[in-house]
């Protein structure tokens, strides 16, 4: 019997793998795999939106440095984001949780205080899930219930030749808290392997271990510890009286999103170098571990920031927007996707971002 290492195919290629072949049974069920979330529709006037995820310890994120409360903050905002990608309204969520024996019910109530303030800060209803014993550390399993009217539902496949590319924030904050937070977890490891090897004893808590000093980066840490859902620039966006073509959330690195919309979209695209979106501190820390800012930009990962085209003739309204940047514009198919840097030379796009299966 044939055997294929996962890996060979990564995240997305094993995904299409399993499911290109499934086909909607129901009525109810308007949009399967293949987008933010799945879209269904019980009421004639309203589609439902369903998103989940699943956030392993050691693969998804490290207890070492992330606080159990930003931890449950964190997977109820990124769940909240895939719904407003579809240009929807989170409602309600589901939280199953798989621990070892390590944890205390006060690791839990801190989890949970995370959870609720994302519901309470979004108005959403936290009405279920389940527990489970575990061998490995902290599983979680997240559930996204939303909802939208079926005309205001954004999609990856509406983006068309000449769209504008629009993004909002700003890019590669994150990836530089998290390349940070590993920096300071390798010196605190080194310290302590030192104080060992000096006959302290982490018991008695007699090591001497120098504490990071973050100041200067707190933007940073924020970023990584505790993004944003962008709401803001869903009701932004509707104010205005513009519906984007095509959306998606940042959670995987631009350049990855932005194929995904010009592949299920048919078309090609074209971004500057020059008009990302950079803060500060990313710049300065991208300097600082001598990294190239712009590869950062493009393919860091979990800014959570939306991602989305225009019709041209939106070009005023998003252009006049408080925290919108434009970036490029969609190109016919055949010119392929590109950036172009600030001398003027081109480069081919590619997904360089975050893959959940393990190469």
């Amino acid at each position: 019997m044939q055997r294929t290492d996962i890996a060979k195919l990564g995240e997305f290629g094993l995904i299409k793998h399993l499911t290109e072949h499934i086909e909607l049974k129901n009525k109810s069920s308007k949009c399967g795999v293949g987008d933010d979330c799945a879209v269904l529709q019980y009421e004639a006037d309203k589609q439902t939106l369903v998103t989940t995820d699943l956030l392993m310890e050691g693969i998804h994120f490290d207890l070492t440095y992330v606080p159990l409360e930003h931890l449950g903050y964190k997977a109820a905002i990124t769940n909240f984001s895939d719904v407003y990608a579809m240009n929807g309204r989170p409602k309600q969520l589901l939280v199953s949780v798989a621990l070892s024996k390590r944890f205390c019910v006060e690791d839990l109530e801190d989890l949970y205080s995370g959870l609720r303030l994302a519901c309470d800060t979004h108005g959403v209803d936290l009405v279920g899930g389940d527990t489970s014993a575990s061998m490995t550390g902290l599983t979680l399993s997240i559930t996204c219930i939303g909802e939208a009217n079926a005309e205001d539902i954004v999609y990856r496949n509406g983006a068309k030749e000449t769209d504008l590319i629009c993004v909002s924030g700003d890019l590669g904050a994150a990836y530089m808290g998290l390349q940070l937070l590993e920096r300071e977890k390798a010196v605190f490891n080194q310290q302590k392997q030192e104080e060992l090897q000096n006959g302290k004893n982490p018991e008695t808590k007699d090591m001497d271990i120098v504490q990071p000093d973050f100041s200067g980066k707190e933007y940073l840490l924020e970023r990584q510890l505790k993004p944003e859902a962008r709401v803001d620039i869903i009701k932004a966006l509707a104010e205005a009286g513009v519906k984007p073509t095509s959306m998606m959330d940042i959670s995987d690195g631009l350049s990855s999103e932005l194929l995904h919309i010009c592949t299920q979209s048919n078309v090609g695209c074209r971004i500057y170098e020059e008009h990302l979106p950079l803060d500060y501190q990313t710049a300065v820390m991208a300097e600082e571990l001598n990294m190239n800012v712009t590869t950062c930009a493009l393919n860091g990962g979990e800014d959570y920031e939306l991602l989305f085209t225009v019709n041209i003739s939106d070009y005023e309204k998003v252009s006049e927007m408080k925290d919108v940047r434009l970036i490029g514009h969609i190109t016919k198919k055949d010119l392929g996707c590109a950036i172009i840097c600030r001398d003027g030379s081109e480069f081919e796009l590619k997904a360089q971002g975050w893959n959940a299966i393990n190469e």
